[in-house]
Parts: C-alpha cells; structure tokens; sequence
C-alpha cells in the first residue's frame, strides 16, 4: 500500500506523540523490531485499507494515542495496536511476535484474533449476551479498551465517508455496543463521543439541531451558572464549609434522548446542566454537611419535593451515595443540584457503575468490585503490571453460546447441549439425540463453551429420558423433562390399558372396575399408573395379570354369603351323633363341603374359622353361625335357648372371612400409609374397605378384611399395634 505525501507527515506526528509519551517505558529495540515488522509487511502487501481505505498504519498510530491518553494503556497495549492494525493477516504466528516483544503483546494479539473471530459468526450486537460474550472472550481486560480506543478512532475517521451503508452498521454498533462497553469501564468521556458520534451519523439534523442550539445559548447558560453558583459560594464559606463547585452540561446525545422521551422540543428540557456542590468532609461528618448543604440552598432557592433523591440515608445497591435536589433558580428557572463528598464523588467516578446503574442499565455479578480494580489499574502511572497479570473471571459462572442463525444465549457454567436444546423448544428438547458444536458432533451431555455454535440434531424416536434430570443444569430444562416424563407416563399407561382390555377380549373375560382394582392392589401396587407402566415397559406379563384376575373373580363369586350345601347323609357320617330331637348333646360341625344344612355366617359377629361358635336356629330353618362371645349371644340364650345348637369348625379349608378391627391411635403422618402398607403385603389377605375419622389428633379407623382364620388375625393385630402411633386394635 503506497503512503501519501499527507498520510507520511501524519504519521511522522503521531510517531512523535507516542515517543514523547511512551519512550520511558519502550525496550531498547522496540522501535527497530517494529520498524522492520512494518517494512516487511508493508513489501509483503499485508497492509490493507479495509472497508474504507484509511491508511492501517496512521489509523492504528492514531488509535494507539487515544488508548494511550484515555485509557491508561502503556508499551504492551500501544505495541499490539499498532501491529493488529497493520497486519490483517495472520502472516507471523503469535510464538515469534511473543519472542519479540514479549508474552503480554502475543496474549492481547491473540484476544484481538478471538473476538474479531466472534463477528465471523454474524451475531446480533446489540444484544447485552453479546457485550457479556465479548469481554468474557477477550481474556485479557486490554483487548476491549483496545477495541473502545479503535471504534472512537474510526467512528472520527470516517466522518467525509462516501459509503453511507458502511459508516451506517458502524455507527449503530458504536451506538450499542461500544458506547455501553466504555460507559461499564468508566471511560465516560469515550463513552459520550461515541454516542455523539452516533448520532451524528444515523440522525444528522437532530445533533445539528441540538449542537446548534446548545452553542447559541452556551454564553447565557455560563452566565446563567454563574449567577446560580455566586451566592451560594457565599453562604457556603459563611458557614465555614471547604467545598469545590463544578457545572457540566448534558450531552447532545443525553438531550436527544431525553427529548424523545419526554417528547418535547430543546426548549422542553429544563435540565441542560447540572451544578455539583463537592464537599471536603471528613467522613464522620459527611452526611451533616451534605445536609448543612441541602439546607442552606433550599434557604435560597424553592425546592421540587417530587425530585428529591436521597441516596446518603440509603445509598444504593452499589455504594453510590449523594444528594439529588432540583430547586427554582434565578429567573425561575429549575437547576438541578447534586451534594456529595470527595469520597462519594470519588467512589462515583472510579467506574463503580454507579452512574451508568443510575440510568437503568443493571450489572452482573461481581461487576461493581470488578470496575473498581480496572479504573485503580487505570489510574495509575505505572506500566500495568497488574493488569499483565489480570485475568477475566467476571462471567466464570456464565457462558455465552450462538445459535446457526447468530443469535447469542446464556446459560450458567455447566450447561449442556441438552439445555440448549430445551431453551429453543420442548419439542426440540424431547426429540434431542445430540448437537453439532462448532460442526463437530457431540452427544447431548456434552457441556457448553462460551463461542460455539451449536445446532441440535432430533429424531422422531427420541423420547425423554429419567436420567436427563441429571445431565440438565438449568431448572427451565429440567422442569421440561419432568412435565414431558408425566405426559409419557400417561399416554404409555393409556396404551397399556387399551392393551390388557383387548387381551381381555380375546379371552372373553369381562374386565370388572372393581375387581381390577383390588388386583392391582394385591399385586403389590400403590398406585394405578404404576401397574400400567409396568404393563407398557413389559415388567409385567399381561397373561399373568389376567390369570389372577380371573382367580380373584372366582374367588370373590365363590365366596357369597350362600354357601354351597350337602346332604344329610354325608353329615350324619361325619358326626353319626348329632340329631336335632336332642339338641343339648348336638353339635353342629361347620365344614366347607356341608351340604342339605343351610347356614350361614351372622354379620352381627362374623364368626371365622378357629373362633368359638354356636349356632342358632332362624324361624325359617336355616341356621345363623355366632361366635361365642358375639354381643347378642346373651340375649339369644335367654329368650331362645331351645334354638340354640352347639357347632365347632371341621376342616379348614381354603375359605376366607370377613372380619372387621377398630384401630384407634395419634393421627401421625403417614399412619394410614404404614396400616395398609401391612395388609397390603400379605397375599393370604384382602382388605374390603377402610374408614377414618380423625379429630383433635387422634384418628379412629374401622378396617374390614378378609382373611383364613384366627391365627392369622392374631398375628394382623400383632403386626398392626407395632405401628408408631396406633394406641388399640380391637375387633368388633
């Protein structure tokens, strides 16, 4: 690239304004080795004007001296740009420029590869992800005020440019993300040239307009300041106050804005400038003199109660503490006042946030204390020793991924392909076999980096998985899965249940509610929808479900309150001596294969096999089994003790009897749970129904259950008062 007569005297000026201010701090062959770098490039035809053909090593002279003055950055940060602007390709690897000028210039240069690879990927950048991105990607804190120094460099080089379009896209990403970036790092004086710029660019007549008017009234506003300030002053000394006043007046693109909002005229905008009263207070008198302060000027001038702003009781959430009054000044005129100390002022301006919190920008975690060390290194004179050392951990607990599109999300450290996958859809998520990070292919546990991109891969077989829940980080992901598990569940347990019915069919079995559903209970499950996901997940056979329930059917049928009867014959052999003409001696024999007697078990006791019993004689033949100590047996006895026949069990055989306990104890969690969990687990036994009331902490419950005999029910209540809680287990 050829140098004009014009761009060689430039460059010989800025040469000479980085030597005078950077020539203590450069190595003693800095000069000769870049020289050589340049002159080698520039025969090379490395150089190029980019975009808009602006001679690459005056701009990155140029670009040097901003960083220089305004961000404090010394030989490394001066070196790297210069040599970045010069050489947009990569023609010497990192190693060597790292062998000549040392490791801090390789590692900015390579953080200035990294994010120039980060447009590559055409992101929107107007994102605040995509400002999150950038200073996360840099690595090193210089790589960004590099990229502020270069955009207000080119944001004033290009202002005769002819290429509308490009100067356009430029100034909107000054306007979004650059502007914001220099306002966090609390380089405000950038940060309002840029949006001046900005403006200047993407609305012409509305900063000509403003910029305009602002110089027409600029001699009336100092006036005006001076008239404002002059009393004040006065009182302030008379009340033996050491204080310092500065005026400052709004920015165009603040006014602008602030003109848009209120959607007024320049004349609209009452507050062009504001008046800072700074105190030098000793801190243990601070907040008495900011309101000594307070109180002297609205003496003086009427104040606007609705724009008070007291941030000294309450300082905000970043230490940001001060006095905002707006009073009536002269010529009724509203002047906005703000009373601070030198050590508020100071911690305001150290780029704490506290200004750019205050117009609604909110900051990340760890930012307030993180600006604070970047704006100390700044500050200071030395060679940034501590910033060759600084690394980013700003956003260790963030990474920033793009979509195939450019978009940028965040997700927190940890995250997956699979949370990414949910983020963009359930659906998406639910059919997620895997990603392409980066067009590698990854599986969907593989974790996110901030900088890839990622595009996920689906199938229509897939389906959501338990152990999902493991490989998710975020709870939007896994709150998801758990909701996409449930509808599964549900729509397989469906399934499963129009299956068994079809098996059923094809048996020719009636499937009864009620019959299946004391099955599923006998088969150990608590819950319906686990039997049926059983049945889908093929745990369990449904020939097998269907084998029992026809048994259970049987069962319950068989066990009707007519029980089958024999013939006297066979009862006569079995007990040759009972005869009803003596009926004292008789004793009734209570067998499973009795036949010609038609008995039956009485409800009012419900006698089982191994109790006690008697019979006794209805009016109509048939004879009513009673336990010996049944609640009418007394009565029987006396009124009707003709009719009353001894009997005993014969046989135990294969019948069960319905019996019913009362279980009384503290209504503890979960009681009900551990007393049905009890019976639920004995196969030999049935639970017909359950009753609880409960009141005043105390729970009473009547259980009827089917079971063979008596050693059985001894061993149920045995079992039953072992329970934590139960007070009494009785049978009625």
């Amino acid at each position: 690239m050829e140098f004009t007569k014009e761009e060689r005297a430039e460059i010989s000026t800025q040469i000479a304004l980085l030597r005078e201010q950077l020539s203590p701090l450069l190595h003693p062959d800095d000069e000769r080795k870049l020289r050589e770098l340049l002159d080698n490039d520039q025969e090379r035809h490395y150089m190029q004007g980019g975009v808009f053909g602006l001679n690459p090593l005056l701009f990155g002279l140029q670009t040097a001296l901003i960083a220089l003055e305004e961000t404090g950055l010394k030989r490394e940060g001066v070196l790297s740009i210069i040599i970045y602007s010069c050489r947009m390709t990569d023609q010497h690897s990192l190693e060597e420029l790292g062998n000549m000028f040392g490791d801090g210039v390789a590692r900015i240069l390579h953080g200035l590869i990294r994010v120039q690879s980060l447009y590559k990927k055409s992101p929107t950048v107007e994102s605040e992800n995509f400002r999150n991105l950038l200073i996360s990607f840099a690595e090193d804190l210089r790589v960004i005020l590099i990229m502020i120094a270069d955009r207000v460099n080119l944001m004033r080089q290009i202002r005769d440019t002819d290429k509308e379009e490009e100067r356009r896209r430029v100034s909107e990403e000054a306007a979004y993300l650059y502007a914001p970036l220099a306002h966090k790092l609390g380089l405000y004086k950038l940060k309002s040239e840029l949006e001046d710029l900005s403006l200047k660019y993407l609305e012409h007549d509305a900063y000509y307009m403003i910029r305009e008017k602002l110089s027409a009234t600029k001699r009336a506003r100092d006036a005006y300041i001076e008239r404002f300030i002059g009393p004040v002053e006065q009182k302030l000394r008379e009340a033996g106050l050491v204080f310092h006043i500065k005026g400052r007046t709004k920015s165009i693109h603040s006014i602008w804005q602030k003109m848009k909002k209120q959607k007024c005229g320049f004349e609209g905008i009452y507050d062009l400038f504001a008046i800072r009263i700074i105190l030098d207070a000793p801190e243990s008198k601070e907040k008495m003199q900011c309101w000594q302060t307070y109180s002297l000027i609205t003496d003086m001038y009427q104040p606007n109660p609705k724009r008070m702003r007291d941030w000294l009781s309450v300082p905000k959430s970043n230490g940001y503490e001060s006095l905002h009054i707006t009073v009536l000044g002269p010529e009724n005129k509203w002047v906005e006042v703000q009373i601070r100390t030198e050590r508020m002022d100071e911690v305001a301006e150290r780029g704490l946030a506290a200004h750019w919190r205050y117009k609604g920008v909110k900051g990340e975690a760890g930012m307030d204390e993180w600006l604070a060390n970047i704006r100390a290194a700044l500050e200071s004179n030395d060679d940034l020793q501590m910033m060759d050392q600084f690394k980013m951990d700003l956003y260790e607990d963030e990474v920033f991924v793009f979509t195939p599109k450019g978009d940028l999300l965040k997700f927190p450290k940890g995250a997956t392909v699979l949370d990414f996958a949910y983020h963009i859809h359930s659906n998406v998520g639910n059919r997620c076999v895997g990603g392409l990070v980066n067009g590698r292919m990854v599986p969907v546990r593989e974790p996110l980096r901030s900088g890839d991109t990622v595009e996920i891969l689906t199938s229509n077989n897939q389906k959501p998985k338990v152990d999902w829940l493991s490989i998710v980080k975020t709870s939007r992901a896994k709150s998801k899965i758990r909701l996409a598990l449930k509808e599964t569940q549900v729509k397989d347990g469906l399934y499963a249940k129009e299956m068994l019915e079809r098996r059923f069919k094809n048996r020719k079995v009636e499937m009864e509610e009620a019959i299946m559903s004391h099955l599923i209970k006998k088969l150990g499950f608590k819950e319906t929808s686990d039997f049926y996901k059983q049945l889908a997940e093929e745990k369990l056979d449904p020939n097998y479900v269907i084998e029992k329930y026809v048994e259970l059917r049987a069962f319950e049928q068989g066990n009707a309150p007519q029980a089958p009867v024999r013939s006297a014959e066979e009862f006569n052999y079995e007990n040759p001596e009972a005869a009803y003409t003596r009926q004292a001696d008789d004793v009734l024999v209570i067998d499973r294969n009795l036949k010609g007697i038609d008995y039956q078990l009485a409800k009012c006791c419900n006698p089982i096999y191994g109790d006690s019993i008697f019979g006794f004689v209805t009016v109509n033949g048939g004879i009513k089994v009673h336990r010996s100590d049944c609640p009418n047996a007394p009565e029987l006895r006396r009124r009707f003790g003709y009719r009353v026949v001894r009997a005993k069990w014969s046989g135990k055989g294969s019948s069960q009897y319905s019996i019913t306990l009362r279980v009384v104890g503290n209504d503890d969690i979960g009681i009900v749970n551990n007393i049905t969990s009890i019976i639920s687990k004995d196969e030999k036994l049935v639970m017909r129904s359950i009753n609880i009331d409960s009141h005043d902490g105390l729970f009473s419950g009547i259980l009827v259950v089917q079971l063979d005999d008596t050693s059985r029910l001894e061993a149920l209540v045995k079992k039953l008062r072992t329970v934590k809680g139960v007070k009494q287990v009785e049978r009625i």
